[in-house]
């Protein structure tokens, strides 16, 4: 926490609009990262494999995890992309933003991560609205993809369909893999009743946390853990947090005239807000469990290092939201 705070404070320095200059090639390296994490001649000791997924780069002292700087890098390269563009009002002009998303999309699907592959979608999405994207061929979009879902079954790792048959039978109430595929959700949602309205007192609740056995419960089952021990009232307050941030994201968005800054915050505001709705309702059972982290809270160095330099760009963009002799942006006459 202390490191990312610091790169935030780093990168609300300058000013945001020189990282526009490196944007590309900054999305560049990002993307030979992944290809690294992927390459079946890496040695096991450099890129170690979690939870059978090759999403780390061991650096002695630290893991370094890609997939969290392109999350940032993609959102830069977009930005820039749509600044001053109207093609994307077409159909065929969104063929190159999906490449765009797809590219790394596909990289990280090789890893294999599904959960950090799905949040490249609503941020893909968000920019485009902001951007002045046709709301008809957005909805069109998401329909076709709706539609193309069950196709999509056999592409998914063995381990990702038990998860979707697991909440399946979670929502049906069937116990036939309680003990099984279903144990972590289980657990967490225990965890997450048994704290009430208040919660346990520390000493209480740090004991049913421990016997309770929840596995990932320092990373992605961290929201279980609050709402024990600070019960509603602690739920409400993490999603109020949140709230707030998104907000103040969103508010940088309006009253910045500079295009790419406007994207910039709306991409990232996208993100974090799909992330933590992710998170919190794989805790409380209504989603499956895809391993995604709870910003800012879930244990991962890499993790919270990206949503502090996403805060850190947000904080410069608000500093600098004022641009002199602005040209008009994303003001179609449809709009």
């Amino acid at each position: 926490m202390i490191v990312g705070i610091v790169a935030a404070f780093c990168v609300a320095l300058p000013d945001y609009r020189a990282v526009r200059l490196v944007a590309w090639p900054l999305f560049a390296l990002s993307l030979g990262l992944l290809i690294f994490l992927v390459l079946p001649f890496v040695p096991a000791s450099v890129v170690r494999p979690i939870n059978g997924v090759r999403a780390w780069i061991d650096l002695g002292p630290l893991d370094l995890q890609p997939t969290e700087l392109v999350k940032i890098t993609y959102v830069l390269v977009a930005a820039d992309y749509f600044r001053f563009r109207s093609d994307h009002r077409t159909l065929t002009g969104l063929l190159v933003p999906a490449l765009l998303m797809f590219v790394p999309v596909g990289l990280i699907m090789l890893q294999p991560d599904l959960g950090s592959a799905l949040l490249f979608v609503p941020a893909s999405f968000a920019i485009l609205l902001a951007a002045g994207a046709r709301l008809k061929h957005l909805t069109l979009i998401v329909l076709c993809g709706l539609l193309a879902l069950p196709a999509s079954w056999p592409l998914l790792r063995p381990y990702q369909q038990q998860r979707i048959v697991g909440l399946y039978y979670q929502l049906t109430n069937d116990q036939r893999v309680a003990d099984d595929i279903n144990y972590q959700s289980l657990t967490a949602i225990t965890l997450v009743g048994a704290g009430g309205t208040d919660g346990y007192p520390s000493v209480k609740a740090r004991a049913v946390v421990r016997y309770a056995q929840l596995p990932e419960r320092h990373n992605d089952m961290i929201f279980s853990v609050i709402v024990a021990r600070f019960g509603l009232a602690g739920a409400l307050g993490v999603l109020a947090a949140y709230t707030l941030w998104l907000a103040g994201a969103l508010l940088t968005a309006a009253l910045c005239k500079d295009p790419f800054g406007r994207l910039l915050c709306v991409g990232f505001a996208a993100i974090i807000a799909a992330q933590a709705l992710i998170n919190t309702g794989m805790v409380v059972g209504v989603l499956p469990i895809i391993g995604v982290t709870l910003p800012l809270v879930s244990a991962g160095g890499s993790s919270m290092l990206s949503a502090w330099l996403m805060t850190g760009l947000i904080v410069n963009i608000a500093l600098r939201r004022d641009v002199i002799m602005a040209r008009p942006t994303f003001e179609f006459k449809d709009r």
